[in-house]
Formats: C-alpha cells, structure tokens, sequence
C-alpha cells in the first residue's frame, strides 16, 4: 500500500448512515483514498456491524480500496468470504495471538493483510510481523465503537512504529484510527500516520465530503 507521501483518507462506514450507504460513499468518494470498513463480531469487542455481504454492495458501488478491520474472535473464516466479496485488505488484531498463519492465508487468497494495535499493547507484539504486512493499524480509542475520544497517549507508539518501519525501509502503511478530526489529524501526521480514518467527524457533519476535505487539509500542515 505504499508509505509516506500525502495524508491518505479513509472515511469509516461505521460512522455512516446503513440506509443510504451507497450514496452515503459515493458523496465523500472526491475525498477518499480508500474505504474503512469496521466488522465486529459481539464477541472479540461487545458491538455487532457487518459482514461479507456489505462488503459485496459497497464493492458494487465504489472502486476505492476496501479496507477491512475484522475486531472478531475467529478471523481466519472471514477470509476466503472477504475475498470473494472484494475486498483489498484486511487487518486482524495482534491481540488474538501469532498472526503468522492468517497472514499468509490472507496472501494466497490475493488480500492486503494488516494488523492492528489496541490502544493498550505494545508495538513489540507486531514488530516480529513487519516484513509480512502492508499495513499496520495504531488504535487511538478501544476497538469496538465510534465517536470515542481520541487518545493521545498512543503517539508515542505510532511514531516509534515510524521510525521502525522507515529504519526496516519496508513498504508498511501507518495507520491510525479513533478519534480522527481537523485537531488530531495533525498530531497523528506529525507522528507519521500514512493512512488517516475518521468516522464520526466526516459522516456525522452537515457537509460530510467537506469535513473529509478539512481533516485532510489539517493533516497536510504536518506532512
């Protein structure tokens, strides 16, 4: 997926309106670089979203990058149905134990695999798994539901997974989401965030393509 460059956008359709999904995309699409799809299972964190038929019609309706974060218990089922629904990547969580296995099912089948940091552990727990990503995903609220306040605490992290990642010279995307808006979309960049996803501060506005438009504005000052 490529690091550094422009901040890169990803709206979150948890935050979006289920009913006008389609149109709900289709309205920031200008402003988007890819899409960030929450799949929650009521198990691993307590909400219950979506699964792979959603992910068929959006992939009907849109051609951005399809970016899946699975917050479930047992991940690995997901994928082969994921796939074939089209979606471009999937992130699993380094909680759930050796993500080894599920990253290369996820190759086999042609997925982007990612994985993702709670707010609570260590970088350490993804740095053996690096060089087998494309994407790694900073929490900066606990997974699970929207429009949480962002926790700054997490910046060190996200900025020394950075460093490593420029260090390793891998081609790793930095990820951050939770709490994402015009104020913490430059501290995120600042703490070298490739990939920017905010939910509530696009799709709950009056205007969600031009709140995408000023969240990515914010963030270029700190390119």
């Amino acid at each position: 997926m490529g690091t550094r460059g422009p901040a890169r956008i990803a709206p979150s359709i948890l935050a979006a309106d289920f009913a006008t999904l389609a149109d709900d995309v289709a309205r920031v699409r200008p402003q988007s670089d890819l899409l960030h799809v929450d799949i929650m299972d009521g198990h691993f964190v307590r909400n219950l979203t979506i699964g792979p038929p959603v992910v068929a019609s959006l992939r009907a309706h849109t051609d951005l990058f399809l970016d899946c974060h699975l917050m479930v218990s047992d991940p690995s089922w997901m994928f082969e149905p994921l796939a074939a629904a089209g979606a471009n990547g999937v992130s699993i969580h380094v909680e759930l134990g050796d993500p080894t296995d599920a990253i290369a099912a996820m190759r086999r089948l042609g997925i982007s695999p990612g994985l993702v940091l709670s707010p609570g552990t260590p970088l350490d727990a993804a740095l053996p798994h690096l060089e087998a990503i494309d994407l790694l995903l900073v929490m900066s609220v606990e997974p699970g539901f929207g429009a949480q306040a962002f926790k700054a605490e997490v910046l060190p992290k996200l900025a020394e997974a950075r460093r490593v990642i420029d260090e390793r010279g891998l081609d790793v995307a930095l990820q951050i989401d939770g709490g994402i808006g015009e104020q913490t979309a430059p501290l995120a960049r600042a703490s070298g965030a490739d990939i920017l996803v905010a939910g509530s501060a696009i799709f709950a506005t009056a205007d969600p393509l031009a709140a995408a438009y000023r969240i990515r504005h914010a963030a270029s000052g700190s390119a």
